[in-house]
């Protein structure tokens, strides 16, 4: 009984309302709103991928080479990276922001970046390949810049929102909808190339080179990123009649009335300020990030949330990279020269199209179903274990399981096995650090340093998804001279590139062995340690209620 009573004179009575509500439609519709920002955040990313093939056709065809068009290493790095350059910068500039302003404030504003910029770059300025090419980049960056702020304000918006008991179940359900978002891109990819082929059909590049890029394929491209701006657009309305977390406006801002009001509304119960404990709470033990407090508090969770997101993301984005080996080998990929540019865009999708469906969405799904029951500490240790095992084993016979070049592409290997392979790391990175590595952060920082922590941690991860990207592209080239993809120096070769990589899902393994706590379960303020002056307060109040029930007075 007294126990039960220090805790609930330890807790404002509306977060305590919150950490126990059961789950409700508000939960569904912070999902959905939440959501679909990470939707277009996928489809954003990773459609680049369907189309850079396009844009090498469309403007860096060259007669003499006797090839299509591709784009030379340094225009590639550019195109492809520099959405990740500016997602690094919104995260820790929005996470800031978040704290400062308030999620709800900041929350529209990285929406109507996000829309402004899917359509600027779909228009693309000019019609030289130099000219189109900066500003997709220029674009894209600011593109990049908005999602950013969508990773650490989703986090902590639904974190703040649900209950203890389903809180890691919610945040997975908002992280899984990249999944959706990148099979999403992928379909359009499909549909819009479909349909341009179908209306403008063309040689193969070895029977046509010059007319089997259709003049009409530029529209194709453009299409696709402009569409990128709907889902965004559709949830705009809804974001802002989201009311800020309670959590914000009690233990930040301060206000104990509006916390009460608005999450009245939201749990249809009714609940009194308590300006008392919202004082104590906003007054004292208001240490910084730079203090000596929050580093003996918070430092070695910090350094194990960006450290595990880093070593993931250089391992998840690196393995995009030798997706054209793993097509190419099952024979989802024919040999560019052998497909029209559309033909090749229809490809391409349609491979990323089966991979989201048989690996990469269920492995987010699998989270969302398990991780409250599991916890974060042991999906996430259990996803490293298994991508270290399988990168190995995709590594270490690599070149057995991939087969030998030839005219189909690669011959002999073992096909099957090879995309088994490479598929389970994928499923394993989703069902573990993938999904892991943006949960956990949302939960132990103290709620005015939450956003930004949050920031801090998932910056980590996309400058690790730069190392990846850009590091194992050049890493990852033949070391044998004339063997590299045009524009390339000579590299480790792709198997020495994916030992690398196991070992970076190693290292992820032991930091998350030793930096990572349990979150399941427990009340975010019970995490940060925000409870503590309120439980302190209640035990010396309890302590004097039980010394005079001992003396037979206030007995109920």
């Amino acid at each position: 009984m007294a126990d039960t009573q220090q805790q609930q004179q330890g807790q404002l009575e509306v977060l305590s309302a919150l950490d126990q509500a059961k789950t409700q439609w508000y939960h569904f519709t912070a999902i959905v709103i939440a959501g679909m920002g990470f939707f277009t955040d996928a489809y954003d990313l990773f459609c680049i991928s369907t189309v850079t093939k396009l844009l090498g056709r469309l403007y860096y065809y060259d007669s003499s080479t006797g090839k299509p068009g591709v784009l030379p290493p340094a225009v590639y790095g550019g195109v492809t990276g520099v959405a990740l350059c500016g997602t690094l910068f919104g995260q820790l500039f929005f996470g800031w922001l978040g704290d400062k302003l308030g999620r709800k404030k900041v929350y529209g504003i990285t929406l109507m970046i996000m829309v402004f910029s899917s359509i600027a770059s779909g228009l693309s300025f000019g019609c030289t390949a130099k000219s189109v090419m900066f500003s997709i980049c220029f674009f894209r960056f600011w593109l990049g810049f908005g999602i950013g702020g969508d990773y650490p304000l989703s986090a902590t918006i639904m974190s703040e929102y649900a209950n203890k008991r389903t809180r890691g179940a919610f945040i997975a359900a908002v992280f899984a909808m990249q999944g959706f978002g990148i099979l999403g891109g992928a379909i359009v990819s499909i549909v819009v190339s479909a349909a341009f082929n179908n209306a403008y059909p063309r040689l193969a590049f070895y029977d046509d080179e010059i007319g089997s890029t259709a003049p009409q394929a530029d529209f194709v491209w453009r299409i696709i990123f402009m569409l990128g701006a709907i889902p965004a657009a559709l949830t705009f309305y809804w974001r802002m009649r989201m009311p800020e977390t309670a959590r914000y406006t009690a233990l930040v801002a301060g206000n104990a009335k509006q916390a009460a009001i608005d999450m009245s509304k939201v749990l249809e119960v009714e609940l009194q300020p308590e300006h008392e404990k919202v004082k104590k709470l906003t007054t004292e033990d208001r240490y910084s990030m730079f203090s000596a407090e929050f580093l003996s508090r918070h430092g070695k969770h910090l350094l194990g949330t960006t450290t595990t997101w880093f070593l993931l993301d250089v391992a998840f984005y690196s393995q995009n990279l030798f997706q054209k080996d793993v097509f190419t080998a099952i024979g989802w990929l024919p040999k560019a020269g052998t497909m029209s540019a559309l033909e090749e865009v229809y490809n391409i999708s349609k491979a990323q199209a089966l991979l989201a469906m048989c690996s990469t969405a269920p492995g987010y799904w699998f989270t969302v179903a398990f991780i409250d029951y599991l916890g974060r500490y042991v999906i996430q240790l259990m996803g490293f274990a298994f991508m270290t095992i399988f990168m190995f084993a995709v590594a270490i016979p690599y070149y057995k399981l991939r087969g030998e070049p030839c005219d189909q592409g690669f011959c002999g290997g073992n096909h099957n096995l090879f995309l088994a392979l490479y598929a389970f790391t994928f499923f394993f990175s989703n069902f573990g650090p993938n999904s892991t590595t943006f949960i956990v952060p949302a939960e132990i920082f103290p709620a005015r340093l939450r956003s930004t922590c949050h920031g801090i941690s998932a910056a980590a991860g996309k400058l690790g998804a730069i190392i990846g990207a850009f590091g194992f592209l050049y890493a990852s080239q033949d070391p044998r001279d004339h063997k590299q993809d045009a524009g390339y120096p000579n590299g480790i070769g792709v198997q020495k590139a994916l030992l690398v990589l196991a070992v970076v899902n190693l290292l992820g393994l032991l930091c998350t062995f030793f930096f990572i706590p349990e979150t399941k379960g427990q009340s975010l303020e019970d995490l940060s340690g925000e409870n503590e002056g309120l439980a302190a307060g209640s035990t010396m109040s309890l302590s004097r209620s039980q010394t005079k029930n001992r003396g037979g007075e206030g007995v109920i």
